[in-house]
């Protein structure tokens, strides 16, 4: 393995970084809010130099090979992760407001580029403009990057296992990949900033500031669900807010491939797509669930109210964005049960949304279906089809190992967390929304609350889940197989 090579790409992940600051920095001083500029400046200066030097020193080779690919996709997480604390540490507070330590400034900035949401500060509107909107670039940096920088690395190391298993290619995605490196990221910004855009449009028509529309779109369409308010879209009160958004969460949570098809008229669209169709039969089964269950228990007064926060919920779960607009933890536990499965699930793989994938879910119900028929008929020869594509036998294998790995880690997290004290909701639902990066949990760290009582040990733990469940668990635990690097 060639390590300089591999910085040489991290250092233009650390610019990409670098620029956002500065622009982070501009937002800070238009807004007058001049004690985040200089920290927001500096930082951008020291992280433009720490990924100026590779960049300009070692010269450029396309050629990757599979060690140096994970090496450069977990490096430029890691790396951007370890950078994006720098405007918390040098801001050092303001008025009643004090700085961040380093353990606190690691897990807001983690949080934020692994697009979770959960958050340490006890109140985020005290914060200054220029911070705010560092946290939604932190977001929308770590939605993108997700998709577009894995798709540019998986064309280079060839058919291997990646970054991205084989199973998060839905039909669309074989075909895109019959594109160029740099059609493949065109096609995803180009999907990408146009959901941004149309979405801040419409979240300044329904009513929000032109400071809050931009944070919240980029927190949107990158499924993340940090907010510029302490009541997050509960703030509002306001069901168009809440439409617009949930309507922008759902089309966030779709394949990007499937959406771009869509838009341009081709076969393999959202109306065609078995995956798409299951995840919206998902949505709309847990939200009249949920919507009847709070109507009957008295949660709300009527049903259709309990529809708007259901859906709206129901949507913000799955599509691990984590916006709050009612307090899920006086909804009961039926309610609670289907907002964890959802949390589990999660979205389309493809999307900008974390979780277990609702494709390997889908992929798992058809294993379990074959596995009946093949008992039924012992010589039956059956394949299992997703979109139109055969699924091989090494693509069903790793879809049933990510599951199983994807459970004992959460279940792993559960049981250290309680190791600290706290119950098995609490736990539990602190292990799930940190794996699928969802954000908020339940118990005492519910929708309206945050992460600033817990522990400091408990707070690591949960930084660590959420680079495994962002980092498809084995990209991350890659690095630590010391067999694999000989």
């Amino acid at each position: 393995m060639r390590p300089n090579v591999v910085f040489k790409y991290i250092g233009m992940v650390l610019l990409l970084d670098a620029a956002f600051m500065l622009v982070a920095a501009c937002v800070s001083l238009i807004w007058g809010a001049g004690d985040s500029f200089r920290s927001l400046l500096l930082s951008s200066a020291l992280t433009a130099v720490i990924g100026l030097f590779p960049v300009i020193f070692v010269p450029s080779d396309r050629q990757v090979s599979n060690k140096e690919g994970y090496c450069i996709v977990v490096g430029a997480w890691l790396a951007s992760c370890v950078v994006g604390m720098l405007p918390y540490l040098l801001w050092g507070g303001s008025g009643d407001v004090s700085g961040f330590s380093l353990e606190k400034a690691w897990f807001e900035s983690v949080s934020g580029f692994t697009t979770t949401g959960s958050t340490i500060l006890g109140d985020v509107e005290a914060l200054p403009h220029g911070l705010l909107f560092w946290r939604s670039c932190t977001h929308w940096i770590g939605g993108v990057g997700v998709v577009m920088f894995a798709m540019l690395i998986m064309p280079v190391l060839g058919r291997s296992r990646m970054m991205v298993s084989n199973v998060e290619m839905s039909s669309i995605s074989h075909d895109d990949y019959k594109y160029t490196s740099g059609k493949i990221i065109r096609i995803l910004l180009t999907v990408y900033i146009g959901l941004t855009a149309a979405c801040f449009v419409m979240l300044k028509v329904a009513g929000m500031s032109w400071f809050d529309a931009v944070n919240h779109a980029m927190s949107t369409i990158a499924t993340g669900g940090f907010s510029t308010r302490n009541m997050s879209l509960a703030y509002w009160n306001s069901p168009i807010v809440e439409i617009v958004t949930t309507v922008f969460m759902a089309v966030a949570g779709v394949h990007f491939g499937v959406i771009f098809a869509t838009l341009t008229g081709r076969r393999n669209n959202i109306f065609r797509s078995e995956v798409v169709r299951y995840w919206v039969v998902c949505l709309v089964v847990a939200t009249l669930v949920i919507a009847t269950s709070t109507t009957l228990n008295g949660t709300y007064d009527s049903w259709w109210q309990a529809l708007r926060f259901s859906s709206f919920q129901t949507v913000a779960t799955a599509t691990t964005t984590g916006f709050v607009a009612a307090d899920t933890t006086v909804w009961g536990s039926l309610a609670m049960v289907v907002l964890m499965f959802m949390g589990i699930q999660c979205a389309c793989a493809g999307s900008t949304s974390g979780g277990m994938k609702a494709d390997r879910v889908w992929l798992a119900a058809k294993i379990m279906h074959r596995q009946i028929r093949q008992q039924q008929h012992p010589n039956a020869v059956i394949r299992i089809k997703m979109g139109g594509v055969t699924q091989e036998p090494s693509t069903l294998g790793f879809v049933m190992l990510f599951i199983v790995a994807y459970f004992l880690l959460m279940g792993l997290g559960t049981l250290v967390i309680a190791a600290f004290g706290y119950d098995l909701t609490t736990s539990f639902s602190m292990s799930l929304s940190s794996l699928g990066n969802v954000g908020p949990g339940f118990g005492e760290v519910g929708g309206f609350h945050n992460f600033a009582s817990l522990p400091t040990g408990v707070r690591l733990v949960c930084t660590l889940l959420m680079l495994l469940g962002r980092l498809e668990i084995f990209g991350l635990l890659q690095l630590f197989l010391l067999k694999w690097w000989r």
